[in-house]
């Protein structure tokens, strides 16, 4: 039997990095699969709560056995054969009616029973046909396959508009902290108030700039009438359409989260470890990036994070003032028409993009901030 090698110190050295590798991705892993249930069953007993306040815990249904009974009322009227029948005869007929009607209506079984199915279907967005009221939206559908048509382009915008107000005003309340009190300083803050409007309002102001006085981009919409017949074409002009509106959003919220960051910038930079980071002569963007940046990075995430919370439920008004064909202005029509299925819909993809906020926050948090770790359990 041969003697195994002696192994080296650095071949032990690469092993045992090897095997803290693969435990801090195994904790890693364990640590999202248990922050994702953990956020799903949020969203599953949010829309549950949800669906009882709807439905009046119950009470809706029998409203709509009433309206099955008027409408079954309402089709025995005229007819001959039914009037000839007796008083007794015409009761029998008219409960089982009422009764196959009912039951047709899976209102014969109570409502905590049916409510676990809609839940499903709910979170499936299994949630049936839409009218042919909304018609400008083509023709009438499932409204699963609207939501879903809807919710990239809500996407897409509001994913770039906060991708540059995140990055803009991390950038531009760095530069403020290191001029602490000049001009371009006191004019931020001065401006700050003043610029924190909301953003659809914002948007109204741009139109009358940009479109209907300088009259060089679009009032709003999505592409060209009639679109481009090129890809290339197309893609420049969805980007026309898409200026005005995410200058809208930035302007309305990149002034609140520049104050916020610059804020703990200046807290932090005023800490004795920075101090005597200065005191070994650093240069001024090392200081700022290893020793200010990277503490108030979480903090900075956070209101990045909220902030994008605050796009979610203010995206409404925002695409209705540019006829921008995405969630918000879905969901408005749906509820000017009595379109129930994309009222709920629109519910639980909100509820889902909050949840998805919520659970990539909890992650990034676990990589910048070196204070978190994952734990056994899942918990940092």
């Amino acid at each position: 039997m041969t003697e195994q090698p002696a192994r080296t110190p650095n071949e032990v050295t690469d092993m045992s990095r090897r095997g803290e590798w693969r435990r801090g991705l195994i904790r890693f892993a364990r640590y999202v699969a248990i922050r994702g249930i953990a956020v799903l069953v949020t969203v599953a007993v949010g829309v549950y709560v949800a669906i009882w306040v709807s439905q009046l815990g119950g009470y809706a249904d029998a409203l709509r056995r009433n309206d099955i009974e008027g409408a079954v009322a309402m089709s025995f009227r005229g007819n001959e054969a039914y009037a000839a029948m007796s008083t007794s005869e015409k009761e029998a007929v008219m409960e089982q009616a009422t009764i196959a009607a009912i039951h047709q209506a899976g209102l014969d079984r109570p409502f905590y029973q049916r409510s676990f199915k809609h839940l499903a279907e709910a979170l499936s967005l299994t949630l049936g046909e839409v009218a042919g009221v909304m018609s400008h939206w083509g023709p009438a559908r499932s409204a699963r396959e609207m939501l879903l048509e809807s919710l990239p382009l809500t996407l897409v915008l509001f994913g770039t508009a906060n991708l540059v107000t995140f990055f803009g005003s991390l950038f531009l309340s760095l530069v403020l902290s290191r001029r602490y009190g000049s001009f371009l300083d006191r004019a931020t803050v001065f401006l700050v108030p003043v610029l924190s409007a909301p953003p659809w309002l914002h948007g109204i102001l741009l139109i009358l700039v940009f479109a209907v006085i300088a009259g060089i981009l679009p009032y709003g919409g999505i592409v060209d009438a009639p679109p481009p017949l090129t890809t290339f074409g197309y893609a420049l002009s969805v980007l026309k359409h898409m200026i005005l509106p995410v200058m809208a959003w930035v302007l309305g919220t990149i002034p609140l989260s520049i104050y916020v960051s610059r804020a703990f910038f200046l807290i932090h930079s005023a800490e004795d470890y920075v101090e005597l980071a200065k005191a070994k002569g650093l240069r001024a963007h090392t200081l700022q990036r290893r020793y200010i940046l990277r503490p108030v990075l979480p903090t900075v995430i956070t209101n990045f994070a909220f902030t994008l919370i605050v796009a979610w439920q203010g995206a409404i008004l925002t695409e209705l003032v540019f006829n921008w064909p995405g969630m918000g202005r879905l969901l408005f029509e749906a509820i000017g028409a009595f379109e129930v299925p994309i009222i709920i819909g629109s519910v639980v993809i909100f509820a889902y993009l909050l949840a998805l906020t919520v659970l990539v926050l909890d992650i990034v948090y676990a990589l910048v901030d070196p204070r978190i770790r994952f734990g056994s359990g899942g918990n940092p």
